[in-house]
């Protein structure tokens, strides 16, 4: 039981702290006394105060500086050396990071209103089944930028995705690899149920994304990639914030078309052991989301629920901080009582 190690050492010098106040208290002790018999002869002072002996005093500081080092050695966190307790987890959540495609060809109208207003559409209705989970944000194109840290305050997350734009990844083009390598960045070193929903056209110009997947599955990490807008290709039309004016997106003066590239995202999804949902220009099926992919990699992180941690020896340290505090009390409350004489009626 005595061979411990601090999870939290550097904590020890708040013993000095702790020494400093009990000198201090000793200290003001000494003085009171001095100034008492000033002015009152001892025998005056048994008769008309009730103070505790030098040795009672002693005693309720000393228990009262116990108290105070338990307490700090306690915060130190003490663990029996090579020790370990398996604590069960009551609930597995998954940790879910969206990649959002945020390059103009999102802004296609062939699904009603543009392929990125229906994206973050169902990202918030997905989000709703979600309880429990933690959720992210990273939103890609020529480059990519987590807008979301993993978090469990769905609020959070919803305000973030309310201000996303086509302009929210600073760059343009499309680079899903990039996208991939920063959704991985952001989730947590330990094992756990992750997952990552991509919801792009598919208009990739990245060469790396299938090494960005490859990462992926050695991390864990499964895609559920969802492909949003027409195979046979769709314009893309901007529109001006202020006047509301549309224009179509020319290149080397034709329009612009954009493609839903499925077969690409098939290949990301497949390295990773996830799953391609060809969503085209319809809503997107959350149930099957749910019911195929989140819900699985959370049994899987259920049944490994189990942490080992270091067997912690603090709760003895509070048990006798309390004691000793308790103790410190009676002394002062006994001592404080029974030193006064009882005053004779005249």
């Amino acid at each position: 039981m005595f061979d411990l190690h601090f999870d939290n050492p550097d904590r020890v010098h708040f013993l000095w702290l702790a020494l400093a106040i009990t000198i201090g208290l000793f200290v003001l002790e000494l003085r009171g006394r001095d100034a008492l018999s000033s002015f009152l002869s001892p025998a005056m002072q048994r008769r008309l105060t009730a103070r505790a002996s030098a040795a009672a005093s002693a005693v309720r500081l000393g228990l009262l500086f116990v108290a105070m080092a338990a307490g700090i050695l306690a915060s130190m966190r003490p663990q029996a050396r090579g020790e370990h307790e398996q604590v069960p987890t009551s609930r597995a959540a998954a940790d879910v990071m969206f990649l959002l495609d945020t390059s103009r060809s999102m802004l296609a109208e062939d699904t009603p209103p543009n392929r990125f207003a229906r994206a973050k559409v169902e990202i918030g209705q997905l989000v709703d089944r979600l309880e429990g989970h933690r959720v992210g944000i990273v939103a890609f194109a020529g480059r990519a930028a987590q807008v979301c840290p993993l978090t469990p305050d769905h609020s959070f997350f919803r305000t973030v995705l309310t201000t996303l734009d086509t302009r929210s990844a600073g760059k343009g083009g499309t680079k899903l690899g990039e996208g991939i390598k920063v959704a991985l960045r952001g989730f947590p070193k330990e094992p756990g149920a992750k997952l990552i929903v991509l919801i792009t056209d598919g208009d990739d110009q990245d060469p790396y994304s299938e090494e960005a997947a490859k990462a992926a599955r050695d991390a864990g990490v499964k895609i559920v990639a969802v492909g949003l807008g027409s195979e046979t290709g769709s314009q893309i039309t901007l529109t001006d914030p202020q006047t509301g004016a549309k224009t179509t997106l020319m290149y080397e003066g034709a329009p612009a078309i954009s493609k839903l590239n499925g077969d690409q995202l098939r290949k990301v999804a497949m390295i990773t052991e996830g799953a391609y949902i060809p969503a085209g220009t319809s809503a997107i099926d959350l149930d099957a989301i749910m019911e195929s992919h989140v819900r699985p990699i959370v049994r899987e992180a259920s049944d490994a629920a189990v942490r080992r941690i270091p067997a912690e020896r603090y709760p003895w340290f509070v048990l006798l901080a309390l004691l000793a505090l308790v103790g410190s009390l009676a002394v002062g409350a006994s001592a404080g009582t029974g030193g006064a004489e009882p005053r004779r009626a005249p």
